[in-house]
């Protein structure tokens, strides 16, 4: 049995994608960034914590094939692009807490460039066997008009997303431009999910990129990377 540690709709829908069956459990944690903490440890840590939160939730005698899917995504803004180098010029983009809060952050990110991580922890609670690993996409939004914007926050959609929006949304479309995984961007890369649950001999019954790309609407350039290790596709 998979468990998804989310309160995310996104990332039941993405993990739906693989036609493995799971169960969803929430999560309330602290999201508040630590001193010098660094995007990377954040997203990792944040998703450490989620799926321990829920192995503590569960029973001691839980089926040992019980695998529990924890993720965390952040956008990290680069406060000097011509250093990006440099750590101490990040500053991470969580859910806007109000009206002026994503108007800010999106006035921030407009017709730039940023990156948007997400980490990704697999927990076994039987076996205490884990595995966690970040991803990274670069992301470019558009030069949206002040209206564009208004309307898009006045729907009510960027309020539970890092960086104040969406990248699927089929009427604001914010991104003009990214490298990396459409589905990280999102909340949760399956084409990296798919390959790390192999790892826990767990395997997807249906080619993961063929599901993602037809979901989503979009082509692909990097599965066929993801999804390779050794030789083998996963």
């Amino acid at each position: 049995m998979l468990v998804l540690a989310s309160n995310s709709p996104r990332r039941r829908e993405l993990l739906s994608f693989t036609g493995l069956q799971f169960r969803v459990m929430t999560v309330e944690i602290n999201e508040s960034v630590l001193p010098s903490e660094s995007p990377s440890s954040y997203v990792s840590r944040l998703s450490k914590e989620k799926a321990q939160t829920v192995s503590k939730k569960i029973n001691n005698g839980v089926d040992s094939n019980t695998l529990i899917i924890a993720a965390d995504t952040a956008v990290v803004d680069t406060l000097n692009q011509n250093d990006p180098s440099n750590q101490s010029s990040y500053e991470i983009l969580g859910k806007p807490t109000d009206t002026e809060d994503a108007e800010r952050i999106l006035r921030r990110l407009r017709n730039r460039s940023h990156q948007v991580l997400t980490a990704l922890t697999i927990l076994s609670p039987k076996t205490g066997k884990s595995h966690t690993e970040v991803i990274d996409s670069q992301v470019m939004l558009r030069n949206f008009s002040d209206k564009e914007m208004h309307s898009y926050i006045a729907s009510g959609d960027p309020f539970d997303k890092a960086g104040a929006y969406a990248i699927q949304d089929p009427i604001f479309k914010p991104v003009i431009h990214f490298h990396g995984c459409f589905a990280n961007v999102m909340g949760l890369p399956i084409c990296h999910l798919s390959r790390i649950l192999a790892q826990f001999d767990l395997c997807p019954a249906i080619f993961i990129h063929q599901a993602c790309q037809q979901n989503l609407n979009y082509d692909c350039k990097i599965y066929a990377k993801v999804l390779m290790r050794e030789g083998r596709f996963y």
